[in-house]
């Protein structure tokens, strides 16, 4: 089977990443990279035995497809160029920096017949994969995304950085959007927050709770499941996962005997296979290209994932607002 020949627009730390890959699959033939900093192109281009091209429109008239790794607020020039040319598109997460520049993209790529796929990564985590079948109607989801402090991406808060990946990870599992959203957020060491929590509500009365941190003193990528028969632990970063299950008909026999209604409670097996989730998922991407399967995530999904970000945005906008503004107390 031929290679899809590939480009990378954008070379900084994650679209280094996706070079690195494709240039080990074997369904996969890197043509070359692109990047507003031409020596960092030139470097990325040696390491993985490619091409450094000397501008976007370049390397992907070189190309089937592309990923777009370059900073949110370019992604819908970048993606529009290669819609119109014809190309095939992973674009990183998040989507873009608005729902306007969401909606442009998806449309570009329907006018030229072309496919858009977005970079929501976490769907690609063996633990999670592992884990999906497993959950059923959750009644309570909490999340922890907390990391170190890096300087990139400062340019948004850290729910378009981070939470962003939980936010698509419960809609995904809840299979509807908020129908009520609440959040704070608070900025440390950049100008947009760098903490943040958010609460949503969803019409079937399932409510997700989801906190990411950008200034943690330690790493954490973990979400729960609550469900009435069960109880799901993954652990994203550690690529592992939890399983508690409810043996109801031997609660209900059970009653009111603690000790027996504990005995209930069985732990259950759940197999995390290996890979790396970039792998995985820009393989599917290719695969998808084929007509072998559903790719990485839709676009429709990285809109509707930008959506309720956006919602989270504002409410934690306007809950600052109202601390800023409110009298000081006086003694």
């Amino acid at each position: 089977m031929k290679p899809i020949r590939v480009g990378v627009c954008g070379v900084g730390t994650w679209g280094e990443k996706h070079a690195r890959v494709y240039h080990a699959l074997p369904e996969a033939d890197l043509v070359g990279v692109h990047d507003r900093d031409a020596a960092r192109a030139a470097e990325i281009a040696e390491r993985y035995g490619t091409r450094a091209f000397p501008s976007d429109e370049a390397l992907i008239e070189a190309c089937e497809a592309v990923s777009v790794a370059t900073p949110t607020v370019a992604h819908r020039a970048t993606v529009e160029r290669a819609a119109g040319m014809k190309r095939h598109v992973l674009v990183e997460k998040p989507m873009a920096a608005t729902l306007e520049d969401a909606d442009a993209m998806r449309a570009a790529a329907v006018r030229a017949g072309v496919t858009l796929q977005v970079g929501h990564v976490e769907r690609f985590n063996p633990a999670l994969i592992a884990s999906r079948p497993h959950v059923s109607r959750p009644k309570f989801i909490e999340a922890h995304r907390l990391a170190l402090f890096q300087p990139r991406s400062l340019d948004i808060d850290v729910v378009f950085d981070l939470m962003i990946h939980d936010i698509d990870i419960v809609l995904d599992c809840v299979g509807a959007v908020p129908e009520a959203v609440s959040a704070v957020g608070v900025a440390v060491l950049s100008d947009n927050e760098d903490i943040a929590n958010a609460r949503l509500e969803f019409p079937d009365g399932c409510v997700a709770n989801l906190t990411a941190s950008r200034v943690s003193q330690e790493r954490l990528r973990r979400i729960r499941f609550f469900q009435s028969d069960a109880y799901l632990s993954v652990d994203l970063f550690a690529r592992e996962a939890d399983l508690l299950r409810v043996d109801v008909a031997r609660l209900r026999e059970a009653r009111a005997d603690p000790l027996a209604a504990a005995a209930a409670i069985r732990r259950g097996s759940v197999e995390v296979g290996e890979g790396e989730p970039l792998a995985l998922e820009l393989a599917a991407f290719l695969r998808s290209l084929r007509g072998e399967g559903a790719g990485a995530a839709s676009a429709e999904a990285g809109r509707e994932a930008l959506r309720v970000a956006e919602r989270v945005r504002a409410e934690m906008k306007q809950r600052t607002r109202r601390w800023t503004t409110r009298p000081s107390a006086v003694s």
